[in-house]
Order: structure tokens, then sequence, then C-alpha cells
């Protein structure tokens, strides 16, 4: 039985880093992590429920989306940096207001007494040299009744524009509907997994459709 371990986890110290800095006590720690998760769960419920629908008559929303959500905490300030791939949303007039009504979000979420709560919001170069929002458009088409081989070629066509040595994209689920669950996966380029000071990026995101829910897994072998 193969032995299989997160890829992102196996780099730490090496090519990865955590998505969280901070200490805490062992009593108040998973106080801490409680914060951590309700902070990203606000920001992706905002972007998800308010950006986008705001959007929804816009131009082009392709490359939508949080790449990554880092957090670092003080004693007296919580400072988050949001990866963002959405061009139509950093333009200067939009971006404080934008922040400002996040902020006011999070702060009524989170116990935020004795201290500060920081915003900002980066762009990702290049969008689909990210997993996570490459996951994510691969679940729109899926929920858009796109068959799975198109939409994975689709995702392999967009990483590749991106710049990257290697991407693998796996789908699990009850793949056009049929009774027995199945997982289908593509690869193109190199993608080496055992090798720990190979940039690899990963994401795995689940979505729910009418066949039921699929696991959608991107591996990505970075450029840099």
């Amino acid at each position: 039985m193969g032995q299989k371990i997160h890829p992102l986890g196996f780099r730490l110290g090496a090519t990865q880093s955590h998505d969280s800095i901070w200490f805490a006590q062992p009593r108040i720690y998973s106080e801490n992590l409680k914060e951590d998760k309700m902070i990203r769960y606000c920001i992706n419920n905002y972007i998800r429920n308010t950006i986008r629908l705001s959007l929804e008559f816009d131009v082009d929303i392709a490359g939508y989306g949080i790449g990554r959500i880092k957090i670092k905490k003080r004693i007296d300030r919580i400072q988050v940096i949001i990866y963002m791939g959405l061009p139509n949303l950093l333009k200067e007039e939009v971006k404080a207001r934008r922040i400002e009504e996040l902020k006011t979000n999070v702060q009524n979420k989170v116990n935020c007494v004795n201290r500060e709560i920081h915003l900002g919001i980066t762009k990702i170069q290049n969008v689909y040299g990210d997993p996570n929002i490459l996951a994510e458009f691969i679940a729109e088409l899926l929920l858009n009744r796109i068959s799975f081989r198109k939409a994975m070629q689709k995702g392999i066509e967009l990483a590749e524009q991106a710049d990257t040595k290697g991407v693998q994209i796996q789908i699990a689920g009850r793949i056009d509907g049929k009774e027995i669950a199945r997982v289908e996966w593509i690869r193109e380029g190199r993608v080496p997994l055992q090798t720990i000071r190979a940039k690899i990026d990963y994401s795995s995101y689940p979505v729910r459709t009418i066949y039921g829910v699929f696991g959608i897994k991107v591996w990505i072998f970075l450029n840099f």
C-alpha cells in the first residue's frame, strides 16, 4: 500500500513556508487556530458572495479567485495578506473601499480587543500558475456541465501559458454521472513529487455538483 504525504508539508523549510506565522502557548493554541480559520472563511465568503456578484455583469471574470491567504500575528496586530488573481478588484478607486469593507467584516467575526487588523491585497502575476485558482477554474467548468476531459485539458493549456515546468490535474468522483466513482488524471511536463528541492505548489479543491462531490487536485512544478 502506497504511503502519501502532503506536497507542501513535505517541503516546509526547504521551498515552502507556513501560511500562518505566530507563536502561542499550548493553552491558547486552539483559539488562535480557530481564529485563523475564521479569518480565512470570512475573506473567502466575502470575495465569493460580494465581489463575484458585483463582477458578473463585467466583461470577463476568468482568473477570479484567491490564491493564498497569509496571516502574521503579533501582540497588538494581525496582518493579513491576500494573494488574488482578480485584476478588476485591484483598481485604485475600488481597492481602498473593498479593503475597508473586508476589514469591517473580519472585525465583526473575530475578537480584536487591543489588536489592529491590517489587510493587504497582492496581485498574482501568473494567475493560472497558482493551483488554487486553476482548481477553482476547473470547478466552474464542471459546474457548467463541461466534459471533465475538456476541463482538464483546458487547465493544462492555461498552466503551460503561465510558464510552468509541469502540471498534473486529478479529478475524483462520479465522473459523467456514473454509478461507481473513479479517478481520472492528466499530466504534462515534469512533476517530481519526491524531490524536496523542487518548487511544487499544490491545491485540493472540492466542488459539489448534481452528480455528487468531486475532488479536484492540482500539482504545479513552478519555474523558479
